[in-house]
């Protein structure tokens, strides 16, 4: 059995834990999951940039 799992759906849920535990870290959350998905985006899958 594999299991896949995707690096957004867990941060996302990292993220809105500690949201909820301490809710005046929501900018820094906030800023550091945008800054993590977009530089897996640029990665893409293969780890190659991709413009």
């Amino acid at each position: 059995m594999n299991i896949h799992l995707s690096l957004a759906p867990i941060i996302s849920l990292i993220a809105g834990i500690l949201i909820l535990i301490v809710p005046r870290l929501l900018n820094f959350i906030v800023a550091i999951y945008l800054i993590i998905i977009g530089v897996v985006g640029l990665l893409g899958e293969n780890g190659n940039i991709h413009f």
